[in-house]
């Protein structure tokens, strides 16, 4: 036992349902639950999310910059794709009850489900997962920024993300059932969690598909 904690304490907790501890919810088929030290307080450097998903829905494209991930697949089908940071490679990872894949800590990644009820368990080795979210970064990070850096029309910017919705967690997020290409068909591929901005020393490289 590496935790400093008084485990003979009345106020030490062993037992939690992970079922009322709601992170966010879309709808009944997709949503997720959370499990921390905040939860639970005899946890000691881990934590989960607890999602389930309906096919074609994701997890949002994010980053955790204190941990790696651990997705477990329980039932149902998703695809776990990541991007290799030193690589400039997304990776596919294609899981099915009983397999994993692991994001290492502070890699781009998302997930998709291929399958109706799927559900999945994210393991983390901290006791509270962080979060940055593509949504909140597309959202607040100011149009003439993004404009300026990859000389993109600003109004354009502005029109092409007028429907992201921030802390979108699960996709996706607009009304048009058009606007979404599913896994399926493109080949292409969790929370409130703490919000810090960590500096990712990306080199360039032409980011290739690849399927695993």
């Amino acid at each position: 036992m590496t935790k400093n904690m008084d485990y003979t304490s009345p106020e030490a907790q062993y037992f939690f349902d992970v079922n009322k501890s709601p992170l966010f919810k879309k709808d009944n088929q997709n949503l997720i639950n959370i499990l921390g030290v905040n939860q639970l307080n005899t946890l000691d450097n881990n934590s989960l999310l607890d999602i389930y998903l309906s096919k074609n829905s994701f997890v949002e494209p994010h980053y955790h910059q204190n941990a790696a991930e651990l997705v477990y697949c329980i039932s149902g089908g998703a695809v776990v794709s990541m991007l290799n940071p030193y690589t400039k490679e997304i990776m596919n990872f294609r899981i099915s009850p009983g397999q994993v894949a692991n994001v290492p800590q502070g890699w781009w990644h998302y997930e998709e489900a291929t399958k109706d009820q799927t559900h999945l368990l994210a393991i983390f080795n901290a006791p509270n997962p962080e979060v940055i979210l593509g949504s909140d970064i597309l959202k607040f990070t100011p149009s003439n920024v993004m404009a300026y850096n990859y000389c993109m029309d600003e109004t354009e910017w502005i029109k092409t993300t007028k429907k992201v919705k921030p802390s979108t967690y699960i996709g996706p997020s607009c009304l048009d059932p058009q606007r979404h290409v599913s896994q399926a068909t493109s080949h292409f591929a969790y929370p409130p969690y703490y919000y810090q901005y960590q500096p990712n020393p990306y080199y360039y490289r032409q980011c290739i598909p690849k399927s695993i």
